[in-house]
């Protein structure tokens, strides 16, 4: 027989709960979120603001900003799983191994993750994250980056030409968009703006020596063709502060703590990995 799992679990997604008739009466906008009401009573027991807040995380993420009009719908589905949960105590399922079963491996879970978070949040410090701040901005010092255009050509004669309709006053981007052979050359040649890591080292050196408004006299050449460059611009680019790294700081070490946490928790275990287990494994069959 199929597992009804999936459905009941299906049952809190917004297409299903949209699918129910309303059965309460409600107001058209939730109550206020400072508050803590009570929403609904089933046999004198009451649900909660909170707890029908918590149900519309589970939802879809379209639906998370349209609360006002799922509202009702949610409450009415905790007040059916009041009742789907009465009706099984009035049964005695408390005592039913499978459910006894499934409640051990949800207690292992909620153990688990607990610990985990718990023992993360203890490393990530706030000199740990200002010391990850400190490592991000050794590493990534403050940049130049130059906006530019460039005409490609595929010969140095044709790269001169252009040279010397510049130099007549000829206008950079209605050149670059008749002449330019490169994927740029319909946006007037226009690269934006890249640090020199960016560009093949012949192009980076010959924009970097250009100041704003000037363009190549000499072609350059690269693997691409024949270039003539023209810098509009060049700025600094700084490290975000430690407020806007913030967020991604303490990401990146909760990434990096998991991996420290458990094999800390490793080092002090006896664990036995079996042949069975070995045998399972990926590439067990191709080193036999």
């Amino acid at each position: 027989m199929p597992s009804i799992r999936p459905i009941l679990a299906a049952m809190t997604f917004a297409i299903a709960l949209l699918a129910q008739p309303i059965a309460v009466s409600a107001q058209s906008e939730t109550p206020n979120a400072g508050d803590d009401p009570v929403v609904a009573r089933v046999n004198g027991e009451e649900i909660r603001h909170s707890a029908v807040m918590v149900m519309a995380q589970t939802l879809p993420p379209q639906y998370q900003s349209q609360i006002a009009q799922v509202y009702p719908l949610l409450v009415q589905r905790l007040v059916d799983f009041k009742l789907a949960y009465a009706a099984g105590q009035a049964e005695g399922l408390a005592g039913d191994p499978e459910v006894k079963e499934r409640v051990a491996e949800q207690e292992e879970r909620v153990i688990r993750e607990t610990w985990i978070e718990r023992a993360i949040t203890a490393l990530i410090t706030e000199e740990a994250l200002q010391a990850s701040y400190q490592a991000f901005l050794a590493a990534n010092p403050p940049k130049s980056e130059q906006k530019a255009r460039h005409i490609l050509l595929e010969t140095e004669e044709e790269a001169r030409d252009i040279v010397a309709k510049l130099d007549g006053g000829g206008d950079f981007a209605e050149l670059a968009k008749e002449h330019s052979t490169g994927p740029s050359g319909p946006q007037g040649g226009d690269l934006g703006y890249f640090t020199d890591d960016q560009m093949v080292p012949e192009f980076s050196t010959a924009a970097s020596a250009l100041e704003p408004g000037q363009f190549t006299k000499e072609p350059v050449k690269t693997q691409f063709g024949w270039h003539v460059i023209k810098v509009e611009d060049r700025r600094d680019v700084t490290a975000p502060g430690f407020e806007e790294m913030e967020p991604q700081l303490r990401q990146d070490m909760a990434r990096q703590s998991v991996e420290t946490v458990l094999s800390g928790l490793r080092e002090s275990a006896d664990i036995e990995i079996t042949p069975a287990g070995a045998s399972m494994m990926p590439g067990a069959a191709a080193a036999q």
